[in-house]
């Protein structure tokens, strides 16, 4: 059996949110607080410590509402808003099979259930509704009734605590919350909806929820989290569970991992067997042994003590007796070391360094890699684990086991953190039961702002956090999650060629605040250099940039509406014009063949995106007219796209007067719209060569011709780079259809992160 997927709602961003579980390893990523820590912590409250749940973990949208309640309480009217329905809750999708009933008949919804899919949801509710009333109405009513004397003797109304129901419920929600479980119905599952929104079915009235937590004997569930140790925001009421806290936090030296599985796998002295009892009698006689030492050399000493006459002791006479563990060796700075060298060859004299002296990534990588083993041997019951004092753990193993790991990059660099994901779920694996055998399953979910761990994972295990905006005024932006796993199936061409090309360069492109496609290397070069002097405020965000030739980019087209985040497409118009040719077979025939842009001569663009993409036209004649709001296309409904390629420029000082030309590359625009800083870059033979056609003073449309003969053959990457080198680097000015689509842009991005920022700034627990 198996986790399905999970559907989140209610909680921080997570309105009403569909997450598909892969049968192995499920990477969670996405952009700055789109989500991705809130379903860590989601699974978290709800699995693991469900009496964590405070007020701001409640969907924000929702308090408008929760604060209606309190007012209809004040005013004694009858009550309009069910609080239990804004409160989170989580929906857990099993697939079991049938042979493996056995494991979850205590949570079957019926009893001609006969395999498949199985629900449960969990809730948080009001415990008591009428005691939560009593009590917040008494606050109230005292704090309305608190004032003060001024100075003249006035009255002065004070506000106090609470000032609303909210208000009240931030101290006190936990002391009026309980977790409750119910059944689904398998027969009611609902996919998500276009616009990717879980709909959780609706439980009826007569729905009983489960006498005892159905997940307990089911599903085995530890994590490893980031540690954001500088502020618990959560810690609202003082009720901070330290034990927990410190159960969880993450140890980076070894020898704290290896005290901690010995005392929970290997002590001898908790419910020793017949191999334990050697360890125990070598123990016990070191203890004896050394007692004899220590009472030999103290022995001088403790005689004069024991006349010293102490009031109300007579003749005291003291004793050593010595308790060894056998983790106290591992309490000191060298318990554990690392060989570094065998000089010897013999391993007689080996050379040693203490744990601290390695590298801090590789001391981390160690220690989760301990931690995941200890979740897998617990799991397993190897040794001793499960078999505590006073503890009523079963000895049964559960069937499904689920890992959490939230921002492994948070404790390894980027080298090791694609060795952690490569070898993990493997790790966790690695038992004689376990393995390829399917008794026993294992689900490891991981959320990653790393570019490192998405490339090495396999795609079809991403899933995508993607921000959507408030669907109307009073709602907050929310999140849909993307299972990339539909977008790059095993399916055309086109889905491998996507899939090899963000693997041979980066996977960036999932963790953007948008992305801009460009043709060629100047671009990749110059583009940046623009943002950052041109457009300073595009310059601070996270912005991806992909290379790309016209003809492939419309192969991003399914991957882009997926993310739906702002795309920028710097494009090409690629004329070209229709021309007879005789073919071989000496037949006249026309041919498409590429053609300085004009206007009037009926030419076509070759350019796939403008042709199929946006602005989906293909004459020359039609995209040059088009106007400036028709290269910005909300086509998709939910997110941005424009499409910025080469419009008529007038070229200032050329040959007798200004004239009008198309450019018919991004290099020949750039040198067209700057030839005053064209005439001081200096460095490559491209660059001399570019400075005498531009001296010679040409007119526009020769001026043009004469770049673009030169451009077919020159090194536009070495051009690119000595424009870098210009003493003032505000002094080239993109080519206005690239400024105009990064102005353009820097609006589209503001736009998403300020809605995303908005919503975190309202402690709605942002990532």
């Amino acid at each position: 059996m198996r986790i399905k997927f999970v559907e989140v709602s209610n909680f921080r961003k997570l309105k009403s949110t569909h997450l598909d579980l892969d049968k192995k390893t499920t990477i969670l990523v996405g952009a700055n607080n789109s989500g991705k820590t809130s379903a860590m912590v989601a699974l978290r409250i709800f699995l693991l410590s469900p009496s964590r749940l405070a007020l701001r973990d409640v969907t924000i949208a929702n308090w408008t509402k929760i604060d209606l309640l309190g007012d209809e309480w004040e005013a004694g009217a009858e009550a309009t808003v069910d609080l239990d329905l804004l409160l989170p809750s989580l929906d857990v999708w099993l697939d079991v099979p049938l042979s493996e009933i056995q494991h979850a008949v205590h949570i079957l919804p019926t009893l001609d259930w006969s395999g498949g899919m199985l629900g449960v949801r969990l809730t948080h509710r009001i415990k008591d509704l009428d005691k939560l009333k009593t009590e917040y109405l008494a606050q109230r009513s005292a704090a309305r009734d608190a004032s003060t004397t001024g100075p003249t003797g006035e009255v002065i109304k004070i506000a106090v605590w609470p000032r609303s129901l909210t208000d009240f419920l931030e101290r006190r929600l936990r002391a009026h919350l309980e977790l409750s479980a119910y059944p689904l119905d398998p027969a009611a599952v609902t996919p998500p909806g276009k616009n990717g929104l879980a709909t959780p079915q609706i439980l009826p009235a007569s729905a009983l929820a489960f006498d005892h937590p159905p997940f307990k004997n089911l599903i085995k569930i530890d994590e490893i989290a980031a540690q954001r140790d500088f502020a618990d925001a959560r810690s609202t009421d003082g009720e901070e569970d330290k034990g927990e806290a410190t159960a969880r936090r993450f140890k980076r030296r070894l020898s704290d991992q290896l005290r901690s599985y010995y005392d929970r796998h290997l002590d001898p002295s908790k419910t020793p067997s017949d191999k334990d009892y050697e360890a125990l009698g070598a123990i016990q006689a070191a203890e004896r042994s050394f007692d004899s030492r220590l009472e030999a050399g103290f022995a001088a000493a403790f005689k004069e003590l024991e006349h010293l006459g102490y009031p109300g002791m007579s003749n005291p006479k003291l004793k050593i007796s010595t308790l060894l563990r056998a983790t106290d060796g591992l309490k000191h700075g060298s318990s554990v070391q690392y060989q570094v060298a065998d000089p010897s060859g013999d391993g007689t004299k080996t050379l040693k360094l203490p744990e601290d002296y390695s590298g801090l990534g590789y001391q981390n990588l160690i220690a989760m890699v301990f931690m995941l083993m200890g979740f897998r041997d617990e799991w397993m019951r190897l040794e001793k684990a499960g078999i505590f004092e006073g503890s009523d753990v079963s000895h049964e193993i559960q069937p499904l086991h689920l890992v959490l790991v939230e921002e492994p990059e948070a404790h390894l660099h980027a080298q090791v953190q694609q060795v952690f994901i490569n070898k993990a779920y493997d790790l966790l694996r690695k038992h004689c039961d376990l393995g390829a055998e399917d008794t026993y399953c294992t689900q490891l979910i991981v959320s990653t702002h790393s570019s490192h761990v998405a490339h090495e994972a396999d795609f079809a295990n991403l899933r995508y956090f993607r921000r959507r905006p408030a669907a109307s005024k009073g709602e907050t932006p929310t999140t849909t999650v993307a299972n990339l796993s539909h977008i790059f199936g095993d399916g055309d061409d086109t889905k491998r060629f996507v899939k090899r090309y963000l693997k041979a360069t980066h996977c960036d492109l999932f963790f953007a605040d948008g992305v801009v496609f460009v043709e060629g290397q100047a671009e990749r070069i110059l583009v940046p250099h623009f943002i950052r002097h041109h457009f300073p405020e595009l310059s601070r965000r996270y912005v991806t940039l992909l290379e790309l030739g016209g003809s492939h980019v419309h192969n991003f087209r399914d991957l882009v509406d997926a993310l739906g985040i702002a795309t920028l497409i710097i494009s090409d118009l690629d004329a070209t014009v229709a021309t007879k040719i005789t073919d071989k077979n000496g037949q006249e025939t026309t041919r498409w063949k590429s053609a300085r842009p004009e206007q009037g001569k009926a030419q076509q663009t070759a350019n796939s995106v403008l042709k199929e993409w946006h602005p989906r036209k293909k004459l020359i004649d039609e995209l040059v007219a088009l106007p400036a709001d028709g290269h910005a296309s909300t086509a998709g409904g939910d997110y941005e796209l424009y499409v910025a390629y080469q419009k008529p420029v007038k070229v200032e000082g050329a040959g007798d007067g200004n004239s009008l030309v198309i450019p018919r590359t991004f290099e020949d625009a750039l040198i067209l719209e700057n030839l005053p800083a064209v005439a001081k870059v200096e460095g490559s033979v491209t660059s001399a060569k570019i400075r005498a056609i531009v001296a010679e003073g040409l007119s526009g449309d020769d001026l043009e011709d004469e770049l673009f003969e030169l451009l077919k053959t020159a090194e536009k990457a070495a051009f690119a780079l000595d424009c870098l080198m210009l003493e003032d680097p505000r002094a080239l000015k993109p080519p206005s259809y690239i400024a105009a689509g990064l102005k353009w842009f820097e609006g589209a991005v503001d736009k998403d992160i300020l809605e995303s920022e908005m919503k975190a700034g309202q402690a709605n627990g942002g990532d």
